[in-house]
């Protein structure tokens, strides 16, 4: 296996590498301890884990070339601060070492992102899961961004590891907005109708030959039943703490239907912190990085996270989505509200009870 990947390295760019090696990794580490996982706090799986072996690692070296290579941790997390992001770019991208650089104000999870100058952000890996990520959004934004209604990141620069930082990265451009939070938008019926006419849009752009849903995009556009096992976990250990018969009522329905039409392009974590409003208004769309080609029900859960009454109605009404489609949106919003719920962070704790008293009130009355 190492004397391929060697082999394959002298013929890709090194994210292209980490895209292609790094996702079959994932695959079997995902596969191996999904079933045993339970995640009710924090924004890591706790599990039971299985006994190390190489199938649960990467083979790269810490500069990126797959030769004489050391096992990474999947759940690895390399320190990243600005002073490593002044090096990178001063090695890398020299016209750019003079600018100045500090974090985004809400830099993320899944990716560390930076101020670049006025005009660019710098976004980094967390960790090894996440790095399929960097060649999907350089290789598909551009293809994506003319045909959308709305401004989405634009790649400007793919960088490459080094300086200590093992895997590939990103410079983009910085689109001016702020986090789409219910106080900062004038028209929530407005908002709705932008915001279901952006997927629309997106669903309608040509799938041929994009990334069908896996491990990098965490299965969003994939299955619901991927995380059957870990939602039922969820529900059983908060007990009485919440509507659980309720909770499972929802669940059960979401896993009945599946899609049955051809793959279509999801965004993947259409979540307040990915739209941008300007002047109370949809102004853009971020954070492509789970992204695909599959189920759209993923991107339905903003309908319980953010919008309510009318403006949920307008949304549901203008995707024009079949009921089942629906249901199994509303279970995406149900699994991330019950591993989220009684998360260390108290913003994220209170957003997952306030999803799922939605998710479970909507279903009721629509019973």
């Amino acid at each position: 296996m190492l004397t391929k990947a060697t082999a394959n390295a002298a013929r890709f760019s090194a994210s292209e590498w980490w895209a292609l090696n790094m996702v079959p990794m994932r695959r079997r580490y995902d596969m191996s301890v999904s079933v045993l996982s339970v995640r009710l706090g924090g924004r890591r799986p706790a599990v039971i884990r299985l006994p190390y072996s190489a199938d649960l690692v990467s083979l790269v070296r810490m500069d990126g070339h797959p030769d004489q290579a050391a096992p990474v941790d999947p759940e690895a997390r390399p320190h990243i601060d600005e002073a490593l992001v002044r090096r990178l770019i001063a090695d890398q991208f020299p016209r750019w070492a003079d600018l100045p650089v500090r974090p985004v104000d809400a830099g993320g999870w899944d990716n560390r992102t930076f101020h670049l100058g006025d005009d660019m952000t710098v976004r980094l890996p967390s960790a090894p899961g996440y790095v399929p990520q960097v060649a999907k959004e350089q290789r598909w934004l551009p293809y994506l961004a003319p045909r959308l209604p709305l401004p989405v990141p634009t790649p400007l620069a793919a960088g490459v590891p080094a300086e200590g930082y093992p895997f590939p990265w990103s410079v983009h451009r910085w689109i001016e907005g702020r986090q789409a939070r219910a106080e900062r938008i004038a028209n929530l019926t407005d908002f709705a109708a932008t915001l279901a006419g952006f997927l629309v849009a997106l669903r309608r752009i040509d799938a041929t030959g994009g990334p069908a849903a896996g491990p990098h995009s965490c299965w969003r556009g994939g299955p619901l039943r991927t995380y059957d096992a870990e939602t039922r976990a969820a529900l059983d250990a908060l007990g009485d703490r919440i509507p659980g018969d309720l909770g499972r009522r929802v669940w059960a329905t979401a896993l009945c239907s599946t899609w049955h039409g051809p793959p279509v392009w999801f965004h993947g974590d259409v979540a307040f912190g990915n739209l941008l409003v300007r002047d109370g208004r949809l102004a853009a769309v971020i954070d492509f990085g789970t992204c695909g080609v599959g189920d759209p029900a993923c991107d339905l859960t903003v309908a319980w996270t953010l919008l309510r009454g009318e403006s949920r109605e307008v949304f549901r009404a203008a995707l024009a989505l079949d009921p089942a489609t629906w249901d199994r949106g509303r279970g995406w919003a149900l699994w991330k509200a019950l591993i989220t719920f009684d998360d260390p962070d108290p913003a994220r704790a209170a957003e997952a009870r306030h999803v799922l008293a939605q998710v479970v009130d909507e279903y009721r009355a629509a019973s």
